[in-house]
C-alpha cells in the first residue's frame, strides 16, 4: 500500500472553559490513503469539526502531529500552511457558500485564477469539471438559478479545481432532501474514486456511510474505526 497523504499522529486538542480545560482530542490517530472515501459519523460534540479543521490546517494540535503527503506541519508558519491548504486540500461544507454574483463557470473558475492559473486555463478546466458533473448545461447560471443539489455540486467542482490530494467535506449533503443527498453523494464518491483523492466526510446519514471505504468515529477523543 502507498503512503498515507493524510495522516494525524496522536493528536491532542483542548480548549480552556474559564478556569477548567475540556478535552476534545486524546492522542487521536488516522490516515487516509488515496482514492478512499471515509466517513467521519459521531454526535454533535464529539470533536468533528476539530478534527475536519485540523486535517485542512486550519487549527493546529496542541501536542501530536499532522503530515500532509508525509510532511509534518506543525512547525509551519501560517503563509506555509495557507499555500499547502491551496495546493493539496480541497474543502465542501453543508452550506454551499458560492459567489451570489458569479456563474457556476466562475465560482469552479475563481480558486484556479488565485492560485495564478490563466482565465482561459480555468475555465477550460472549470468546464471539463462541470460536464463531469453533469452540470455542462448549467455553466453560465448564477447560484440563485440553480437547486440545492446543483449547488453543491458546483461547490464539489470548486473544491477539486486546483486537483488536490485531499477532500474534506462537513455534512455536503445536509440541507438536501433525501433523493438529491444520494444523487450528491452519488457524485462525490465516484469524484473520489476517478481522481484519487483521499475523502474525509463528516456526515449523520448513516445510509450514505455505509457506502463509503471506510467508517470512523470519536470515542472519548480518539478515532475509532466501525465495522
Amino acid at each position: 500500500m502507498s503512503d498515507p497523504v493524510l495522516y494525524i499522529h496522536q493528536a491532542e486538542r483542548r480548549y480552556q472553559q474559564g478556569e477548567s480545560s475540556l478535552e476534545i482530542l486524546k492522542k487521536a490517530d488516522i490516515a487516509l490513503w488515496p482514492g478512499q472515501s471515509v466517513a467521519l459519523v459521531a454526535p454533535s460534540g464529539a470533536g468533528k469539526s476539530t478534527l475536519l479543521h485540523m486535517a485542512g490546517l486550519l487549527e493546529q494540535p496542541d501536542a501530536g502531529e499532522v503530515y500532509i503527503d508525509g510532511q509534518p506541519t506543525t512547525h509551519m508558519n501560517d503563509d506555509q500552511r495557507t499555500l499547502l491548504r491551496r495546493l493539496r486540500i480541497g474543502f465542501v461544507y453543508q452550506m454551499h457558500h458560492l459567489q451570489p454574483e458569479f456563474t457556476a463557470s466562475e465560482n469552479v473558475m475563481l480558486p484556479q485564477m488565485i492560485r495564478g492559473l490563466s482565465r482561459r486555463e480555468a475555465q477550460r478546466r472549470a468546464h471539463e469539471l462541470l460536464d463531469y458533473l453533469g452540470l455542462g448545461q448549467r455553466k453560465t447560471h448564477r447560484p440563485a438559478q440553480l437547486s440545492g443539489g446543483e449547488q453543491q455540486r458546483v461547490a464539489i467542482a470548486r473544491a477539486v479545481a486546483n486537483a488536490p490530494n485531499i477532500l474534506l467535506a462537513d455534512e455536503p449533503t445536509g440541507n438536501l432532501d433525501p433523493v438529491t443527498a444520494d444523487k450528491v453523494f452519488g457524485t462525490l464518491t465516484t469524484l473520489v474514486k476517478a481522481t484519487g483523492l483521499a475523502a474525509l466526510i463528516a456526515t449523520h446519514n448513516l445510509d450514505l456511510a455505509a457506502r463509503m471505504d471506510r467508517r470512523v468515529t470519536l470515542r472519548d477523543g480518539q478515532v475509532v474505526e466501525l465495522p
